[in-house]
């Protein structure tokens, strides 16, 4: 049997082993290289020309994205393999518009990595289970990447006759799914020209962060602009909290207060404010 020769790409070392651990249950995959940060993964790929390059997103010094632009150019035959903690849709069909062949999410990398691996050798498009659901398209097909994307976004129009005030309830069977449809909500949202409140832990304050300027959004401009205005939930709920019970006037106060700065935000006639 041929040899595949595979490049291991991921800044945490321990994840890298298991990678390496994992690959090598394969006789025919062979580890030739292995990197820390997105530069080394482009020179390596570079020099090694690798069959196959199994590649993190949050890479130090170059992002995983960029990363595997550059190695596409550099070194076009070898096929890229995403493995990462993210699992935003817009995040996944990036990579495969980059010419990635595979997605895994970090958290499914024990049951799927072997399987995307066979997947991606043989041609075929692999995505983790939880996102096969959604429509990727291939940088080969841009019209039908055009597609997905416009499919994948929530449109925020209200209808003729519709009555624009609601309060959507949503659940989610997991942080990721989570994430993910705040972050496709957000996105259109802004899209759209709305302003956005957003009131999360520290933690997933900064998922969504990662997650739209993945996806496009220059989210910099958009706190600048107040069309996009995130809160620690801590700090935010310490402003109408009084001995671990809400104050209405208080809460009143402040959510009225959000609301006037974000609607003076949205100032065209039709545009609205959301509150996540």
């Amino acid at each position: 049997m041929s040899s595949v020769r595979v490049l291991v790409v991921d800044d945490h070392e321990p994840f890298r082993r298991f990678v390496c651990s994992t690959l090598e249950k394969r006789l025919e995959l062979q580890i030739v290289g292995q990197a820390s940060d997105g530069l080394e993964a482009v020179q390596k790929a570079e020099e090694l020309q690798p069959d196959l390059i199994v590649l993190d997103l949050g890479l130090p010094t170059l992002h995983g994205i960029e990363a595997a632009r550059r190695i596409r150019k550099l070194s076009p035959e070898s096929k890229i393999l995403f493995v990462s903690q993210q699992s935003f849709a817009d995040v996944v069909q990036e990579a495969l518009t980059l010419g990635a062949l595979g997605y895994v999410v970090k958290a499914q990398a024990g049951s799927e990595l072997l399987a995307a691996v066979e997947a991606v050798l043989e041609g075929r498009q692999f995505v983790s289970r939880g996102l096969s659901g959604y429509c990727f398209a291939h940088a080969t097909d841009a019209q039908a990447t055009d597609l997905c994307r416009d499919e994948a976004l929530p449109s925020l129009a209200p209808r003729e006759g519709e009555i624009t005030r609601s309060h959507e309830v949503q659940f989610y069977s997991d942080e990721a799914s989570l994430l993910l449809g705040f972050t496709r909500f957000i996105k259109a949202a802004l899209l759209a020209e709305h302003a956005v409140i957003v009131v999360a832990t520290e933690p997933h304050r900064v998922s969504l962060l990662q997650g739209l300027q993945v996806g496009g959004v220059d989210v910099a401009a958009a706190v600048e602009q107040k069309h996009y205005i995130p809160l620690n939930v801590a700090d935010t709920l310490s402003t109408f909290m009084v001995n671990g019970l809400i104050d209405p006037v208080r809460f009143t106060k402040v959510a009225g207060d959000l609301l006037v700065e974000a609607a003076k935000a949205a100032k065209e006639e039709h545009h609205h404010v959301a509150l996540c």
